[in-house]
């Protein structure tokens, strides 16, 4: 059953200001090589510098998507090293964010392929390392890897139950997101009868914490969202969203959310090169109590520094495109761990002080 507001605001109040990132180190071309033995022990090293900046930073959470093909290739190993993650994460007093499915999908070209386990193709000068990625855009609705085969779908859910009954009152476990941007890739509707499932499928686990999914697409005309999205935010316990709009674009979006009565957490933000910046948001975030998780930390091997490949497309259509190609798009910290621009993460120390001050007082 769905908590009631009181419930999530107990639970909202009783944590810290919440601010992190999504996050994978630096050297993760991808999740399967963020969750897979080959490399891991390295991939691990490199976290644990990442996760010492991130707490001097004054973060104190990350988001982890999973992958089904680590668990189903290399089940037993797999959970040892999410424990060891999640484990490495509380020793810098960090807790995670789980995301269980994605609505991300590249489109189905001749060089699409399944997820594999194994050493790990990426491309240079892509956003996410792929020259065809799912931010190329779409034109009619991308294949699901898992949900749109009966092959793995079962199997999938099965994933989902036994990684949220291992973890269901564990502390270190923030919250359950149970799916990243549902409807996205052109799937709207076809994703609909998957998130239900997975809900229902969550509830009935009872975890002890609040279960969510983000709503991420937004009619500003007359506020409004998708039947997907909307579903989504009728049926979490705490509201999530993702916004890399501009300034007065957010504020729209989040006058629009408040009335929903309960706690905000935006779950994906930070595109500097379309005018969404630190020293706009990390400030509102504050003020507004809406907890925050920017996409990247170190830039490295997936490469979200870099613009979408939309966005290149949008400015060849149009040269008066609103795209300032000499910003990167997310990603605080170079791979020398200095930061990008160190007035950002100035400002977003002072305002984690700031936070963590006000939680005492309490």
């Amino acid at each position: 059953m769905r908590w009631n507001e009181e419930r999530a605001w107990k639970w909202y109040n009783s944590h810290p200001w919440i601010r992190g990132c999504n996050y994978m180190s630096a050297d993760c071309v991808n999740r399967v090589d963020q969750w897979q033995a080959l490399h891991f022990e390295e991939r691990i090293q490199t976290t644990e510098e990442e996760l010492k900046v991130m707490q001097e930073l004054g973060f104190n959470s990350v988001r982890l998507i999973l992958e089904y093909v680590v668990w189903k290739e290399e089940h037993d190993s797999f959970l040892e090293r999410f424990e060891r993650y999640i484990a490495l994460c509380d020793k810098y007093n960090i807790s995670c964010m789980i995301v269980l499915a994605n609505d991300c999908m590249p489109p189905k070209t001749e060089l699409w392929k399944m997820p594999y386990i194994g050493e790990q193709h990426y491309d240079w000068g892509y956003h996410g390392g792929r020259k065809h990625s799912q931010h190329g855009g779409h034109s009619c609705p991308a294949p699901h890897y898992y949900f749109d085969s009966e092959e793995y779908r079962d199997d999938y859910f099965k994933m989902v139950e036994e990684i949220v009954t291992l973890y269901k009152d564990d502390s270190r476990i923030l919250m359950w997101d149970l799916f990243n941007e549902p409807g996205n890739s052109n799937r709207e509707d076809i994703t609909m009868p998957y998130l239900v499932r997975m809900f229902e499928t969550v509830r009935k686990i009872n975890p002890s914490q609040p279960l969510t999914a983000a709503a991420w697409w937004f009619d500003l005309d007359d506020f409004h969202t998708s039947k997907v999205n909307q579903f989504a935010l009728d049926n979490s316990d705490i509201i999530t969203y993702h916004n890399y709009s501009k300034y007065e674009e957010h504020i729209q979006v989040i006058k629009y959310l408040k009335k929903l009565g309960r706690p905000i957490i935006n779950t994906e933000w930070l595109a500097r090169c379309t005018g969404n910046t630190v020293f706009d948001n990390f400030p509102l975030f504050y003020l507004e109590n809406i907890g925050c998780y920017n996409w990247g930390f170190v830039a490295g091997k997936y490469q979200t520094y870099e613009p979408y490949e939309a966005h290149w497309n949008w400015y060849r259509d149009d040269k008066h495109a609103e795209i300032d190609f000499t910003k990167w798009f997310h990603d605080l910290y170079r791979p020398s761990l200095h930061p990008y621009d160190p007035k950002e993460t100035e400002l977003i120390k002072r305002f984690c002080d700031l936070a963590d001050r006000d939680f005492k007082i309490k």
